[in-house]
């Protein structure tokens, strides 16, 4: 990760825009509603125990006054479209006797006679069942995300929550169909594996792969960004349907674009670029070399004394070039904003760690190509400005060309950086499958076998 952080930005621009997001965070934690831990307590009625509602499968049922769910009328075949979901939960990984299936199946069989108390009895496992199931699937696979904003981390809805959302569905058993729980791609790989629609014990091992990594993925209607390292390309999403993709230029296989979660915060237009040193020395020293301190000037290159926010501009005719070519000196330096800047126009910031970022690019042409892995981990953006307008609801316009403008972003838009090489396609008629360009498949499924074979010697 540093080394994709040093490819994308150099060294000091990490730490100034740091220095603004902690201000952008602490204005966004202002702003935020009080928890429930913090809320001011509700009134008591005199003479009477105050009623207080948890966030159990009881109070489910209290508030429903023991109503059954699974079990209704309305419900259909629900109650046997979970006990088939439950059965069949090593497909996500997770051990189906945890769920007591067997059991289920015993009390729906005595539920059906119509006895209240039966069917009370019945509907309350088949709840509890389907909490614990939720609560393993929205859990995070524990794949080395790199979680900027702790609160993207995938976390287990109280059972309350789950079972209402279950409750809410306009359909029970297309809820249970579609885990509307998880996130729709997590549902649709699942189910390309349930039905066996696949061509190769290596594709179903890829779907199994993908699986884990779709778990981190969000659910509902808010907007977010996901961006596929592995099929090179950008998603924008809100109100639970995808609103715009594009391609997008993603990390050398040397400089794999990390898999990683965080709030955009704000844009940086006209922004500089930090030269990483060993790019200077492969890139830049040997044109100045050839070409002279013209290149310099025309490509607006600047040589810094070093990466303070106070930095010293050094004459770059007392730099050795064909050392720094050579390897033998370092050289630090800066890209003046302008159409030659390397970060384009514009770059959408999540400050973090390994320096990667969302921008423009003014080589264009990169764009056309099939396999587009030319970054030092960051990505790069087919269209810069269409995602500016998504982001902020309007064009995004400077006020001078030659000064870096930061533009915060009142609502933080959550950016998913992620890496399906097992994707459904866009009409969802099948799966598309893309290369493991930075070798994850390969040493997640190693894990696997590992892990397996240790599972098989210790039982032994």
């Amino acid at each position: 990760m540093i080394s994709s952080r040093r490819q994308c930005t150099g060294f000091a621009p990490v730490h100034f825009t740091f220095k603004a997001a902690a201000a952008a965070a602490g204005l966004v934690l202002a702003a935020a509603p009080l928890s429930a831990a913090h809320a001011a307590p509700a009134p008591t009625v005199a003479k009477a125990a105050p009623v207080r509602l948890g966030q159990s499968v009881d109070d489910f049922y209290r508030l429903r006054q023991g109503a059954p769910l699974w079990l209704a009328t309305k419900a259909g075949d629900a109650a046997d479209q979970l006990i088939s979901l439950l059965s069949s939960a090593s497909l996500d990984g997770l051990d189906p006797e945890k769920y007591h299936v067997a059991g289920l199946q015993h009390a729906v069989e005595l539920a059906r006679a119509g006895k209240p108390k039966d069917v009370a009895s019945a509907d309350r496992m088949l709840s509890e069942a389907f909490v614990a199931y939720v609560n393993d699937t929205r859990r995070d696979p524990g794949l080395g995300i790199l979680y900027v904003d702790p609160s993207l981390k995938p976390v287990p809805p109280s059972a309350l929550a789950a079972l209402i959302g279950a409750s809410n569905a306009p359909s029970l058993s297309g809820y249970l169909r579609q885990l509307g729980w998880m996130n729709p791609i997590y549902g649709e790989l699942r189910q390309a594996l349930s039905n066996h629609t696949f061509a190769s014990d290596k594709e179903r091992q890829l779907l199994t792969v993908n699986l884990e990594r779709a778990r981190t993925l969000p659910a509902g209607k808010q907007r977010y960004i996901l961006v596929n390292a592995a099929q090179q390309r950008l998603y924008t999403y809100e109100d639970g349907k995808q609103a715009d993709s594009m391609v997008v230029v993603v990390g050398k296989p040397k400089y794999p674009t990390p898999m990683m979660t965080a709030y955009v915060r704000f844009a940086s237009l006209n922004p500089y670029w930090f030269v990483p040193p060993d790019l200077a020395a492969e890139r830049i020293a040997p044109k100045v070399v050839k070409q002279g301190m013209k290149y310099l000037d025309d490509l607006g290159y600047q040589v810094l004394s070093d990466w303070t926010a106070d930095a010293q501009i050094i004459d770059p005719k007392t730099v050795d070039w064909k050392a720094v070519a050579a390897g033998k000196a370092e050289v630090l330096m800066r890209q003046l904003p302008g159409p030659h800047n390397s970060m384009g126009r514009m770059k959408f910031m999540f400050p973090n760690e390994a320096g990667v970022y969302l921008h423009d690019n003014p080589e264009r042409e990169l764009f056309t190509e099939a396999s587009r892995l030319y970054s030092g981990g960051c990505v790069r953006l087919e269209d810069a400005a269409r995602l500016g307008r998504w982001l902020f609801g309007r064009d995004l316009d400077w006020e001078s060309a030659s000064t870096e403008e930061m533009v915060p972003l009142k609502n933080p838009v959550p950016v998913y950086i992620t890496y399906l090489t097992a994707m459904p396609a866009s009409d969802g008629s099948s799966i598309a499958y893309f290369d493991d360009v930075y070798g994850r498949d390969a040493a997640r499924l190693a894990k696997s076998q590992s892990d397996a074979g240790a599972v098989i010697s210790v039982s032994r």
